[in-house]
């Protein structure tokens, strides 16, 4: 059982920076790839980033390649996404989730096992 906590949502002018953080509850956290997703007013639930479970590799979503960096540090029971150059479509509940055993490289929300609460993250024009 893993539970998720985010923070470090807010609110933003466009082009600048927030680091979201997920603090992991459980002794298990490194056997977790690590995924980012965020939901819209109105859309689907859209991955953005996920993580393995060393830290090692990464794979992001086209939208956000470039100004999105996820990382995360397993001493701390924590996986960040910082977030560059943000732009009004960015705005959106940003999600952390955990993903069990297999393939670390997940992009659907169904693949994950657990999730946080969410953080909002509202980028003005």
């Amino acid at each position: 059982q893993v539970q998720l906590v985010e923070s470090g949502g807010g609110l933003v002018q466009a082009g600048g920076s927030l680091r979201l953080s997920c603090a992991a509850s459980g002794r298990t956290f490194s056997s977790y790839a690590m995924g980012w997703f965020r939901q819209a007013p109105g859309k689907e639930r859209e991955f953005v980033a996920v993580i393995n479970w060393s830290g090692d590799s990464t794979y992001y979503a086209d939208s956000v390649k470039g100004r999105f960096t996820i990382s995360r540090d397993n001493a701390k029971n924590t996986v960040y996404l910082q977030v560059n150059s943000l732009k009004p479509e960015d705005t959106a509940v940003y999600y952390c989730a955990a993903a069990g055993t297999g393939s670390w490289r997940r992009t659907r929300s169904s693949e994950y096992a657990y999730w946080g609460q969410g953080t909002q993250v509202t980028v003005s024009s």
